[in-house]
C-alpha cells in the first residue's frame, strides 16, 4: 500500500510506525473472513481492511470524523486478522495509533465520556472494584437478571504456599481478578510449588494498564506500566526468572511493555527486560511438562483418580489474547489432555466471545451477539466444564452459561491444581 502521511504525524514515532504497518497491507481481504464484527454486520468498514482505509485517509490529512471513531470503537482488537494476514500487518498496533489520534480530534458526548471515565477509575482500582463486587454479591437476589448475571460468586482460593524454593517467579496480581477469582493465582502458586518454583507477588503491582490503554488514555496506561516495573524491579534484580501472568488479556499488555516505553529514556531498558521475562502461565507449565507428568502419574498410583473425574469432558475457550495476541495455540489443550481430560470440539474457536476488556460494556449489542454464538459453540459438545485462560472471557462467558445450561467455567490451571491436590 502506497502512503503519504500528513506532516503533522509523518516524522513522529507513531507516524513512522503507522507508515511501516500500512505499507505492508496488500488489500487481499483475507482478514474479512475471520473478523468477528464483519461477520455480524457485513459492513466492510467494520473489517480490518475497511478500518485500515479509514485510518490511512485520516493519517494522510483527511477529515477525522465521528464515522471513523464509530468504526474504530466497534473493533474488538481481537487480532484474529493478524493470525490470518499473509503479509504480517500488525493491525493491533495500528488501531491503537488510530484511536489515539481520533480521541484527540473527535469530541465524545457527555454520556460516553462519563462512562469511559468511570470505567477507567473503577476497574483498575482493586480496592474500589472489590467493594463494589462485594456489595453486588450481597444484594444479587434483588438485582435484575441483566445486571445480576455479571455478579460472579465468590470462589474459595485455598492456601498460597510460603516461598521455599531457590527458583522464584513473579506473578501479576491484576486488578479485577483478585476480587472475581483469586483462586486462579492461588492455584498457580500451588502447582508451581509442587514443581519446585515459588510464586511471589509484588504488593505495589496491580493493573497491567490495559484498561486505560484500550480506552485511549496512553498517559494513564503508561503510569500503570511504570508502577508495575518499579514494583517488580527489586525481585528482578534479585534473580526472579520470569513474570507469570495468568490472564492472557493482561499478558498481551505486559508483552508490549518494551514496545510501549521504547522511547522513554528512564524506562526503556527496564521495560524491555520485563517483556523479555514475561511468560503466560501455559508457557511456564509447558516447560515443566516432564516433572508435571511424573507428579500426575505418582498421584494416580498413590490415590487412584475417580473415573468420573478423568472422564470429564472439557470445552476449552482459547481467548483471542492467547491465540491471536500471544500466538500461543494448542499448548493448554495438550496439557489438559496429558492430565487425563477429554476435550470436545468447539466450532469457530478462532472467533471472539465479545468480552474484549470494556467492549462488553461499551458495545453491548455486538458483544451479546458474539457471546450467544460463543456459548452455543462451547455447549455444542455437551461438556461437563468450560475452561478458559482469561478472567475477562471467564466472567463474560459465565454470564451466558448462567442463562442457558449453567455449565461451570474455570481457568484451566485450576483443573491442573485439582488433579494434583
Amino acid at each position: 500500500m502506497q502512503t503519504n502521511l500528513a506532516n503533522w504525524i509523518k516524522e513522529t514515532p507513531e507516524g513512522i510506525e503507522a507508515d511501516n504497518i500500512l505499507r505492508k497491507c496488500v488489500h487481499c481481504g483475507f482478514c474479512l473472513a475471520t473478523c468477528p464484527t464483519y461477520q455480524l454486520t457485513g459492513d466492510e468498514l467494520d473489517s480490518p481492511r475497511g478500518r485500515i482505509y479509514l485510518m490511512k485517509e485520516m493519517l494522510e490529512g483527511g477529515a477525522v470524523t465521528a464515522k471513523t471513531q464509530f468504526h474504530l470503537d466497534r473493533c474488538l482488537t481481537c487480532r484474529s486478522c493478524e493470525s490470518t494476514c499473509p503479509s504480517g500487518v500488525q493491525y493491533g498496533r495500528l488501531v491503537d495509533i488510530g484511536r489515539e489520534v481520533v480521541e484527540k480530534k473527535v469530541p465524545r458526548g457527555m454520556v460516553d465520556k462519563f462512562t469511559r471515565s468511570v470505567l477507567k477509575k473503577t476497574l483498575p482500582n482493586t480496592a474500589l472494584f472489590s467493594a463494589g463486587l462485594g456489595l453486588g454479591r450481597a444484594v444479587k437476589a434483588l438485582l435484575p437478571d441483566a445486571i445480576g448475571k455479571y455478579v460472579t460468586s465468590k470462589r474459595d482460593e485455598g492456601i498460597w504456599p510460603a516461598p521455599r524454593h531457590a527458583r522464584k517467579m513473579l506473578v501479576l496480581d491484576g486488578c479485577v481478578q483478585p476480587a472475581m477469582a483469586p483462586s486462579i493465582n492461588h492455584a498457580t502458586a500451588r502447582v508451581l510449588d509442587k514443581l519446585g518454583i515459588s510464586l511471589i507477588k509484588a504488593e505495589r503491582a496491580g493493573c497491567c494498564g490495559a484498561i486505560p490503554h484500550h480506552l485511549n488514555d496512553t498517559h494513564e496506561a503508561h503510569a500503570y506500566v511504570k508502577r508495575n516495573i518499579d514494583a517488580w524491579w527489586p525481585a528482578i534484580e534479585a534473580g526472579a526468572e520470569a513474570i507469570v501472568v495468568t490472564a492472557s488479556g493482561c499478558g498481551t499488555m505486559v508483552a508490549e511493555y518494551g514496545h510501549m516505553l521504547r522511547n522513554d529514556v528512564a524506562y526503556a531498558t527496564k521495560a524491555a527486560r520485563v517483556t523479555e521475562l514475561y511468560r503466560d502461565v501455559s508457557q511456564v507449565i509447558e516447560q515443566e511438562r516432564l516433572p508435571l507428568s511424573a507428579l500426575l502419574r505418582a498421584k494416580a498410583e498413590i490415590i487412584p483418580v475417580d473415573a468420573e473425574v478423568t472422564k470429564q469432558k472439557l470445552a476449552f475457550h482459547s481467548p483471542c489474547s492467547l491465540q491471536h495476541g500471544l500466538k500461543i495455540r494448542g499448548v493448554v489443550e495438550s496439557l489438559l489432555r496429558d492430565a487425563g481430560f477429554e476435550l470436545s470440539h468447539v466450532p469457530d474457536g478462532h472467533l471472539c466471545c465479545g468480552s474484549a476488556g470494556t467492549y462488553s460494556l461499551l458495545q453491548s449489542e455486538l458483544s451479546q451477539q458474539l457471546l450467544a454464538n460463543k456459548v452455543a459453540a462451547l455447549e455444542s459438545g455437551s461438556p461437563d466444564i468450560v475452561v478458559t485462560a482469561n478472567i475477562g472471557c471467564m466472567a463474560h462467558i459465565e454470564s451466558g452459561l448462567q442463562a442457558s445450561s449453567r455449565t461451570p467455567i474455570l481457568h484451566w490451571i485450576e483443573l491442573i491444581d485439582r488433579r494434583l491436590a
